[in-house]
């Protein structure tokens, strides 16, 4: 097989920070929020807990701040003294998620003149009470590394999935957990990276290219992997779009060879029997959970 599978456009993807989505429609002037994320750690429990609960307001719009590694009281009241002035620049109290261990630093932080939402008192707090036993309170255990096996697992996942981006190489597919085929720009590359890091899977990806169409048959040594095969398909509207923003005017781009290249690959996953779904409205975690589901993985 053609190692190093070339195509105009096929830069390896990034994964990056998104605002979070707003609905088709959004009235003309939404309403405007801050909301801060602060911890102890990394801040990543904050946020996630935060997007989980965001994301069900479409029409408002957040302006998110992460403060992370709160751990001195100088820096308690420096950030109480930021959250207040934010207020009062917005005419609005900002939002609040705190995941601080520090009940000294949380009393400090709470103090400030906002809505807040504590993942301990929240949560941890009527956790204890139901089991009858004290948290131990430890600043770092959700992102620690306490499980060095899981761990490990990731950091090997990550790198075998970059080093199979894109069919840059058909070595060592038999240790994939997951095969994405798909044309270009339909998503492989984050759902890869997300599922690499998220979960510790192994995932390989393959660009789906005119060659293979004319061939009629999935690209070097996939067959023998059918049972790991996953496709992504989008809507050619979308893919167009995507594509003008990287090779505007270029036949890549083109609607119609958009169209033509979509057509083809839901023709050959259809004949092959490869199970896949449409991206052009899904997050790279709705992706993710359905290829799990689809799959059987843990």
């Amino acid at each position: 097989m053609h190692l190093k599978r070339q195509r105009a456009g096929m830069a390896q993807q990034r994964v990056e920070s998104a605002p979070l989505p707003h609905a088709v429609g959004v009235m003309p002037n939404p309403i405007k929020r801050t909301v801060f994320f602060i911890s102890d750690g990394t801040g990543l429990t904050a946020e996630a807990l935060g997007h989980g609960l965001l994301t069900q307001f479409e029409n408002v719009e957040f302006k998110q701040i992460r403060i992370p590694f709160l751990d001195r009281v100088e820096q308690a009241e420096a950030t109480v003294a930021r959250i207040n002035a934010q207020g009062e620049a917005d005419g609005l109290r900002p939002i609040m998620f705190t995941t601080l261990v520090n009940p000294a630093l949380a009393a400090i932080v709470h103090q400030a003149d906002a809505f807040c939402l504590s993942y301990f008192d929240t949560y941890l707090a009527p956790l204890e009470a139901e089991l009858g036993v004290q948290s131990s309170h430890t600043v770092g255990r959700t992102h620690g590394a306490a499980d060095s096996s899981d761990y490990k697992k990731r950091i090997e996942a990550i790198n075998y999935t970059l080093a199979h981006d894109d069919g840059i190489t058909d070595r060592g597919l038999e240790e994939a957990d997951v095969i994405l085929v798909a044309v270009s720009r339909c998503g492989k590359t984050p759902t890869s990276l997300y599922m690499a890091m998220q979960f510790g899977l192994k995932v390989a990806n393959f660009p789906l290219i005119p060659e293979d169409f004319e061939r009629g048959r999935l690209p070097g040594t996939l067959e023998k992997h059918r049972p790991k095969l996953f496709g992504l398909t989008i809507q050619p509207e979308r893919l167009h779009s995507v594509r003008e923003e990287r090779r505007a005017g270029s036949q890549y781009a083109a609607l119609a060879n958009c169209r033509y290249e979509i057509a083809e690959a839901e023709k050959m996953m259809r004949r092959e029997g490869i199970r896949w779904l449409d991206s052009s409205t899904k997050s790279i975690e709705e992706i993710s959970t359905t290829i799990l589901q689809e799959l059987k993985l843990r």
